[in-house]
């Protein structure tokens, strides 16, 4: 895939290309991995340059497949992603609106509410992290140090069945960041 095409096609304010509207004819295979940390790979080497990492996270869908493509008005590019594409980094609460923002590794801001619900799945070691939806079908995991930031300002609920989730109004959505055990209860 070569890049330089790419760059005429980027806005300069960092705004998202509309990738869910390009239909390219020329499709194929590129080495590029994004580890489940949120590194970037590129034929066995990690790509070191943020900006660049950024350009090609704005190229980034996932499609009806289940696959991961970096695309452009005329190729798309089927890449691996090990987990998530992203992961949340950090998040402000906007009191006015009594609403959290997160802000992704590559500089996404998502905010907490209807739309962008937290959703505790497994990762692929088997720990039950939570995620949100990001755009074009990308989601991102909370970062650990974030997870634990939150369930600082989180709140107990109880729920139908005797489940406690742990998590927090944003949005006046309740998100959950997790359950307890029934025995910590």
């Amino acid at each position: 895939m070569n890049l330089d095409p790419l760059l005429k096609h980027i806005e300069p304010d960092g705004q998202i290309p509309p990738v869910e509207n390009w239909q390219p004819t020329q499709v194929g295979q590129m080495d590029l991995t994004i580890a489940a940390d949120g590194r970037w790979w590129h034929e066995g080497s990690e790509i070191a340059r943020p900006r660049l990492v950024r350009l090609l996270s704005t190229l980034l869908r996932r499609e009806v497949d289940g696959h991961y493509y970096l695309v452009t008005p005329v190729e798309k590019q089927r890449i691996h992603v090990v987990d998530h594409p992203f992961i949340i980094v950090d998040a402000d609460h906007e009191e006015s609106v009594d609403c959290w923002w997160l802000t992704t590794n590559v500089g996404d801001p998502v905010p907490l509410d209807a739309e962008h619900c937290l959703q505790v799945t497994v990762t692929p070691d088997g720990e039950q992290v939570p995620e949100v939806p990001v755009r074009a079908g990308l989601s991102a995991r909370l970062g650990r140090n974030l997870y634990y930031r939150l369930v600082e300002q989180a709140e107990l609920r109880q729920q139908p069945g005797g489940v406690t989730e742990v998590g927090l109004t944003s949005a006046g959505v309740w998100q959950v960041l997790g359950e307890l055990p029934t025995e910590a209860t």
